[in-house]
């Protein structure tokens, strides 16, 4: 049996959530079912109870998984079961992630493991909007330490009017999607695309998510007392030594700052704080005492090294490379690096560089979706590869990461919205990244805008990017603080919020924000954004002095394509049966050619890397969707002969016969004797019956035709006349 307790949260629309516990995945430490009129989600959590030696951070999974059967469909694939996670469940799993990891304990180390799974759907609910509400409702019903509850919401913006957790259907009319992640006092996690909308609006999306989030938080507290979960275990996951730990503050501090200060590259600048700790180490732990104590040193070193390198920029606004807050770092680029892609830039940024390329392709190119809740093709698709040896990293690369996909997407959000609707190409934007010491997500945003420009894609508007900091005196809002524009590696490490925003410059149209730190004022908020546009814009001017617009062009070895529009009975006609007619017709043209029908209308593509092959099968189509006309002159090709006439090709796919008559004005005993399998002649279109639609031709009334001449054995009908 099942002790079932229940929480419902009102969204103020007619719609609502049910939170579930006690009825499934019982031995889990916590789980709970999550319902929104046919929507259904489960998630568990279960925390491993002693942490692993030597394991000085938070061990946190998170998985999203959507089942097939959830909306009654066979999964893909030669096998037939769900498979591995695709881009979109580890794009929520991640959304999920950033809003639970600055909950749990620093102190906490055990092994974590949260689940999502949709087991039902409704298909005009978007169910990664309640994943994060999920999740944190299964850590508020356990026993695992956390900080919470949290909850995330999706923000939508339908004729000017905010709406929180919009439908499929709506989306389509909204000018934001933005996701929010908070507790009920703090934003934690903020991301999504935007129509080029303000800073101002987009502080307000936030706002009114946050309103939202708060009733949800409030729920989940209530589930959790009437569960009886108020109380959290204990543990202890980390032997400390205060004396060594005074020692490593007392010994280093002075000599962190230093460094810190004497404006070191990145590479630099890490040799010389690995050698403090290594001198330290030398000097103060005896030889068979080091590998136990080393992970606790390092933890203490950290600690120090953020306290130091935080105070130099919040007493002497002084950064790790000597910049001013609010200074970009110095940025080159160009483009048409790589002579023999459709497209590509090199954009770097100090010690950030990114090389982008394009690629065009055909619709057969585009990406395939086909997702539990989302089937259908991508047009623009953008890679985003982190390679080790982008930060000196002495490792093989081994498959995607989670954090490539993330990174790519925020990338491919900030610059999908400006693709022309109309374009007939598929196109691919690769983003390899060569350098980093800061944001390369924000580096792809502005390679890849270069890059789609040098390959002649007539974009809207060009986008650049930027990534934000924010330092604050003892980690709270209140008191002093520091916003960092552009910033390193490290100064995202150490800060208390990091946000990456890309735009035009008409508005925003990506952002992604994390934010660690209790009681940020909205006022902060909008100081930093504001300081995020005028850098962004800074970037968008130099990258605007490489190349101030798109090609006029494509280049000159990139693919062509051609469109037509025919009637739709026609489709039929060009593929012809079997698809013999449309793969002769690439066969001989070399070309590509795609067919689809859009509004009642055939739209046909043709692809080739030359000119001359897409004229030829344009040609090619046009005779196939011409229509006959009677009294017109056609060239044609005899396809058959039989003994009462030729049959005649006018017009691709259409034959009409030439009768043995209509050859020539003279008798003829033998076709063969005139036109043969093959020959070209000219023929004229004499009658089409209305009944079996066949066409009569003639060759005969094009040619001249003979005067008769009088006998000469023949008398004038006068003199015959005459003579009776």
């Amino acid at each position: 049996m099942y002790n079932l307790l229940t929480q419902t949260i009102d969204l103020g629309d007619g719609r609502e959530i049910i939170l579930e516990t006690g009825k499934l995945a019982k031995q889990a430490d916590g789980s709970v079912l999550l319902r929104m009129g046919r929507t259904m989600l489960l998630a568990t959590v279960v925390a491993a109870k002693e942490a692993k030696e030597d394991v000085d951070f938070m061990p946190l999974s998170v998985e999203y998984k959507e089942k097939f059967a959830a909306m009654g469909r066979f999964p893909g694939g030669f096998l037939k079961r769900e498979s591995k996670p695709s881009d979109y469940e580890t794009l929520v799993a991640r959304l999920v992630d950033r809003a639970l990891r600055p909950l749990f304990p620093d102190d906490f180390h055990a092994e974590t493991f949260v689940t999502i799974n949709l087991l039902s759907a409704d298909k005009d609910t978007m169910p990664d909007a309640l994943a994060g509400l999920a999740a944190s409702a299964a850590l508020a019903v356990s026993d695992v330490p956390f900080h919470g509850p949290i909850s995330e919401v999706r923000v939508g913006r339908i004729n000017g009017k905010f709406v929180i957790n919009p439908t499929f259907s709506q989306m389509e009319q909204s000018d934001m999607d933005i996701m929010v992640g908070a507790t009920a006092e703090n934003i934690l996690m903020v991301e999504g695309e935007m129509k080029e909308i303000s800073e101002e609006d987009m502080l307000e999306a936030i706002k009114f998510a946050h309103e939202a989030i708060k009733k949800q938080c409030a729920a989940q507290v209530a589930l959790a007392q009437l569960a009886g979960k108020t109380q959290k275990r204990e543990y202890c996951h980390e032997v400390n030594d205060e004396e060594l730990q005074k020692k490593i503050h007392d010994d280093l501090y002075d000599k962190i700052y230093a460094i810190a200060k004497s404006f070191l590259p990145k590479k630099d600048r890490s040799e010389a704080f690995e050698k403090l700790i290594q001198d330290f180490v030398e000097a103060n732990i005896p030889e068979e005492e080091r590998d136990e104590k080393m992970p606790m040193i390092k933890r203490y070193y950290k600690k120090v090294e953020k306290e130091a390198m935080r105070n130099l920029i919040l007493n002497e606004g002084i950064r790790l490379d000597g910049r001013r807050t609010d200074e970009i770092r110095p940025i080159w680029c160009e483009v048409d690096y790589l002579p023999s892609t459709h497209g590509s830039a090199i954009f770097t940024r100090g010690e950030t560089q990114a090389l982008a390329t394009v690629t065009l392709g055909t619709k057969l190119d585009e990406k395939v979706i086909d997702d539990v809740m989302i089937q259908g093709t991508e047009k623009f698709v953008l890679h985003y590869n982190f390679p080790p040896f982008a930060t000196g990293e002495a490792r093989p690369a081994r498959g995607l990461s989670r954090r490539e996909i993330g990174h790519g997407n925020l990338a491919l959000r900030a610059l999908k919205n400006m693709i022309p609707e109309d374009i007939p190409y598929a196109i691919r934007v690769v983003s390899d990244i060569l350098e980093s010491n800061g944001s390369s997500s924000m580096a792809t945003v502005c390679a890849g805008t270069l890059a789609l420009m040098d390959a002649g894609i007539q974009i809207k508007k060009p986008v650049s990017g930027i990534a934000m900091g924010l330092i604050t005196e003892n980690g709270s809002g209140n008191g002093k603080y520091a916003i960092l524009s552009d910033i390193l590696g490290d100064e995202d490490h150490l800060g208390d919020m990091d946000f990456k925003v890309a735009g035009t410059r008409d508005g925003i149209t990506a952002t992604q924000m994390d934010i660690k730190v209790d009681g940020l004022p909205y006022e902060v908020m909008a100081k930093a954004l504001q300081q995020a546009k005028a850098g962004r814009l800074h970037i968008l001017n130099k990258m605007l002095e490489v190349m101030s617009q798109p090609r006029p062009d494509l280049k000159p070895h990139a693919p062509r394509i051609v469109q037509m529009a025919v009637d739709k009975d026609f489709i039929g006609a060009i593929i012809g049966p079997g698809g013999k007619i449309i793969q002769e017709i690439q066969r001989v043209t070399g070309s590509t050619i795609v067919i689809e029908e859009v509004d009642n209308q055939g739209i046909v593509d043709i692809f080739a890397d030359n000119k001359e092959a897409i004229d030829k099968a344009v040609r090619w189509i046009k005779g196939i969707i011409a229509v006959p006309e009677e009294g017109e002159v056609y060239l044609g090709k005899v396809k058959a002969i039989t003994p009462y006439g030729a049959f005649v090709e006018i017009l691709p796919g259409k034959d009409g016969l030439l009768h043995i008559s209509e050859i020539d004005w003279k008798r003829i005993d033998k076709i063969e004797d005139v036109l043969k399998e093959g020959d070209e002649v000219e023929v004229k279109l004499l009658e089409i019956d209305k009944k079996t639609n066949k066409l009569k031709l003639s060759r005969r009334v094009l040619l001249p035709k003979p005067q008769q001449q009088p006998s000469s054995q023949q008398q004038p009908p006068h003199q015959r006349k005459g003579n009776k």
